[in-house]
């Protein structure tokens, strides 16, 4: 993996998956108190074990991917990037603990990858999806300033579906 791809906020150290992190996926996405709203729900073992590989294959071959989240050097999640099996465009993900919840590290970590797909991994376009219900990530997903572009049913969810494009974010930085 490229150093390139480690990347510090005030609070976070946002590093691409890899095999170490294995027993931290594996527990967080086996928890519904955090993966049940996330697209495929809740996974198994295996399941944690073939995407952990994808995740480690699309880095190589995008440059993006998802990161492991650590405050700390504690494990509190997870955020990143990833083409949609919808065929919806590349997405914003993000997936903290219950108790790492509350306190920014959400919007943070998903400011820091949104940054990162538009200035280092070229993308001209990231969307992100998340249940109407779901106020806390829409609030995130608002306030780092992606907008609503539209909504669908996925698995008979009212989703709302959010954009932020390289322009935006260069007029939001003042460079556009």
């Amino acid at each position: 993996m490229s150093l390139r791809w480690t990347l510090r906020t005030a609070r976070l150290v946002l590093t691409p998956v890899n095999g170490s992190d294995l027993p931290d996926l594996v527990a967080i996405k086996a928890d519904p108190r955090v993966f049940a709203v996330m697209l495929g729900g809740v996974r198994s073992v295996a399941e944690t074990h073939e995407e952990l590989a994808q995740d480690v294959q699309a880095w190589g071959a995008n440059g993006f991917g998802m990161w492991s989240l650590r405050e700390a050097e504690s494990f509190v999640g997870i955020a990143g990037l990833e083409t949609r099996p919808d065929g919806r465009g590349v997405a914003l993900r993000f997936a903290l603990w219950p108790e790492a919840q509350g306190r920014g590290l959400a919007r943070e970590a998903a400011a820091t990858a949104l940054r990162f797909g538009h200035d280092d991994a070229g993308l001209a376009r990231i969307i992100a999806v998340a249940r109407a219900s779901n106020f806390g990530s829409r609030m995130v997903l608002g306030g780092i300033g992606m907008t609503e572009c539209g909504g669908f049913i996925q698995a008979g969810w009212d989703m709302v579906m959010y954009e932020s494009t390289k322009a935006e974010h260069l007029s939001q930085l003042g460079r556009g």
